[in-house]
């Protein structure tokens, strides 16, 4: 397997997102290799049947990115969703999703994508959102536009909520907690032309950065779910706040992101009784 190219520390945005291509490229191989092949799957839950679950794809795929990020940039801070990493106080910090869409992995569904994000003093400045059945490469860096694989991408121009294609998703939680994303649901379907619910957040608003959603809203996400995919959107000319219409922090616990156009409007449906 060729690894990345081993950086000199650099933190060269030309340079890192180079760095990130290569690695979430070669993940994606890691990942499809046990797509094809045999894997397990474990609950992550207490519940022996917990939906919340992680498998042998997801931990090699985040062992490769770990060991490769540590061997380049010894001094930086790495988050992942498997491993509890220390974070140090590193002004630079690696947002990591080994393989978002696990669920969606784990049924032979092949929807799923690896997501790394680089951050520098709490800046997102650059990201990239891997898809390997289709061999899409989603990147972005901060003022220097958003790409799918090497063509330039832009959200749609629809200014009418009612003729757009909206994407969302539901916490593990669903079934114990009142804040499962339900009541909003209902709220936005009559609203918009449809709602898709993919199952990798991370794709979602990759897509929503080249056109294929007008937007996507999600509730209680983790940093490595959304991070990349929220520069993908904002630099395609997208807009991308919680739902209260705040800009997106690390632990941000949720997200709007959408072409701009419809952003009031959705976040006036997310948000009736404020």
């Amino acid at each position: 397997m060729r690894k990345p190219k081993r950086m000199t520390h650099s933190t060269n945005t030309i340079e890192i997102i180079k760095f990130m291509k290569d690695l979430a490229s070669e993940a994606g191989a890691i990942v499809a290799s046990y797509f094809q092949g045999c894997f397990t799957v474990q609950s992550k839950d207490e519940a022996p049947n917990g939906i919340d679950i992680v498998t042998d794809a997801d931990k090699a795929s985040e062992h490769f990115i770990m060991d490769q990020i540590r061997k380049s940039f010894p001094a930086h801070d790495i988050l992942t969703e498997e491993t509890k990493t220390e974070i140090t106080g590193s002004k630079f910090l690696w947002v990591v999703d080994p393989l978002d869409g696990t669920v969606n992995f784990s049924h032979s569904y092949p929807h799923f994508g690896i997501s790394i994000g680089f951050m520098e003093d709490n800046i997102i400045k650059a990201g990239v959102v891997f898809d390997p059945m289709r061999q899409e490469m989603f990147w972005a860096y901060r003022s220097g536009g958003a790409f799918l694989n090497e063509a330039a991408i832009s959200v749609t121009q629809t200014d009418n909520l009612y003729r757009c294609i909206v994407g969302t998703g539901f916490p593990y939680d669903k079934a114990k907690s009142s804040i499962n994303n339900i009541k909003e649901f209902c709220q936005v379907i009559p609203k918009v032309q449809g709602v898709r619910r993919s199952g990798s957040a991370a794709l979602d608003l990759a897509w929503v950065a080249c056109g294929r959603l007008d937007g996507f809203w999600e509730l209680k996400l983790k940093p490595w779910d959304f991070m990349a995919g929220t520069i993908l959107a904002h630099e395609a000319g997208g807009k991308a706040t919680d739902r209260y219409g705040s800009s997106i922090e690390l632990w941000s616990p949720s997200i709007v992101a959408t072409n701009t156009f419809i952003h009031d409007d959705l976040l006036r449906i997310l948000t009736p009784d404020d």
